[in-house]
């Protein structure tokens, strides 16, 4: 039996949706299973070596007393009842076997990802988006499906490193790039070398002050409630963690780190923007566990750096709150808050982050935020329940421009099965265009998930 040392394992991910502090304790729970599995398939091979050694000294034994033998036909009782044990035990490596993926290096790749399909319904005022961020003068109604926020991702481990380090990393894309022939993307990638009670990430991530996500299975292809509060650019970065523990059930995880911004504007004026500019952000989340079920989040964050435009600077800068508690097992709330200047860069959608008028050049200030209460109402049937808003200050901007965008909605989720999920939302969209009145869109979504 040949042996290899890497695993592919087939299993359940939703990293878009896992949206109560993605990534920490999920990624944790995932390399768990990974090592259990790991951990059976050497196990039922070595099994499978003793039993063969087994074997082997049996018909050795029989050999030795009755001479040679036809196995095939005359083999004794002890012998034929091992045979039969080596060949489930060998058929159940072979079912793990079948589920692996070897990467050149010898090390665990696992793929992931889900098959989303989306079946919409949108009235007017939709600007001809599938999903709009903001309602706007211009579009009927449309209906339509998709297939193209499907994500497929790899997740792989690596060897032992310096200090003892552990390397793992992902690697998700989609095909939402393209609406006409949905060309594949990258979403997210990141290199990470995990110690004991610190790390040191590298790759294209969310902003380090907002890891969390609303929950939607309709707005995929870009995070939920864009344009409504959640700023959720992907940028790249460098940032390292430590974490500190005051007692058993308390502790701090602290992230510090730098990104490359992608800048946006200016919303007003002829100047030209410089494509990307550094930032600094940082998160420090405090934790507290009231019991083996129920848990408490609040982690203050921050984001500075400064963008150039027609030989301009103009500060980018704000401070955020997000936080999760479950006061019940089967109740959560999860969200976040922001507020600050030239916020555009980081993905509010709103594209309002600041103004040049020659010489002149200001940054519009903006802040905004969303929250979720989710119900597990069954072991198969959860209930999602959020809004969130953008409001940039009025006095900073123009007749036309947005001075709110706000977004309310629900949906939900049933499994149809371990890994599948049937989803159900819909959602108000209400812009609010300064000296022009309010414009409203809703939306409606029949999704259907294969977790992979």
């Amino acid at each position: 039996m040949q042996r290899r040392n890497s695993l592919c394992y087939v299993a359940l991910s939703l990293w878009p949706l896992s949206l109560s502090g993605q990534t920490g304790q999920q990624l944790s729970n995932i390399m768990e299973r990974l090592d259990r599995v790991e951990r059976e398939n050497r196990s039922l091979s070595e099994e499978v070596r003793s039993l063969r050694a087994e074997l082997a000294a049996s018909l050795a034994s029989t050999r030795e007393s009755k001479g040679p033998v036809n196995t095939a036909e005359a083999q004794p009782a002890g012998v034929a009842d091992l045979e039969e044990k080596l060949e489930m035990q060998q058929q159940r490596v072979d079912e793990l076997q079948a589920t692996k993926v070897e990467a050149s290096q010898k090390f665990p790749i696992r793929l992931t990802g889900m098959a989303l399909f989306n079946a919409f319904l949108n009235s007017k005022q939709n600007g001809g988006a599938e999903y709009p961020v903001v309602a706007s003068a211009t579009g009927a109604g449309t209906a339509g499906a998709t297939i193209r926020q499907t994500i497929v991702g790899l997740d792989f481990r690596g060897p032992a490193t310096i200090w003892g380090g552990k390397v793992q990393g992902s690697f998700y894309m989609d095909f939402f790039a393209g609406a006409a022939n949905s060309a594949m993307r990258i979403r997210t990638g990141s290199i990470e070398v995990d110690w004991k009670s610190r790390s040191i990430l590298m790759g294209l991530e969310k902003p380090i002050f907002n890891p969390r996500e609303p929950s939607s299975l309709a707005q995929v292809g870009i995070s939920p409630l864009t344009g409504a509060g959640n700023l959720w650019l992907w940028l790249p970065q460098v940032r390292a963690e430590q974490d500190f523990h005051f007692d058993a059930a308390t502790g701090l995880r602290a992230q510090m780190g730098v990104v490359q911004t992608r800048e946006i504007g200016p919303y007003a004026g002829t100047a030209t923007a410089e494509a990307a500019r550094p930032g600094l952000e940082g998160r420090f989340n405090f934790f507290h566990n009231l019991d083996d079920e129920r848990r408490l989040e609040f982690a203050p964050g921050f984001h500075t750096s400064t963008s150039h435009a027609g030989g301009q600077s103009i500060p980018s800068s704000l401070f955020s709150l997000d936080w999760f508690f479950n006061p019940w097992r089967r109740l959560e709330f999860t969200g976040a808050f922001y507020t600050g200047q030239n916020v555009a860069l980081l993905g509010s959608g709103t594209r309002q982050g600041f103004a040049v008028f020659g010489s002149h050049a200001f940054a519009v200030s903006s802040k905004g935020g969303w929250g979720q209460a989710t119900l597990r109402a069954a072991p198969r049937l959860d209930f999602h329940l959020f809004t969130g808003q953008v409001d940039d200050a009025n006095p900073q901007l123009g007749v036309g421009a947005i001075g709110k965008n706000l977004l309310f909605g629900a949906n939900a989720y049933f499994h149809l099965a371990p890994n599948v999920l049937l989803g159900l939302e819909t959602t108000q969209l209400r812009t609010v265009y300064l000296g022009q009145g309010t414009r409203i869109n809703n939306h409606y979504d029949l999704a259907l998930g294969y977790l992979f």
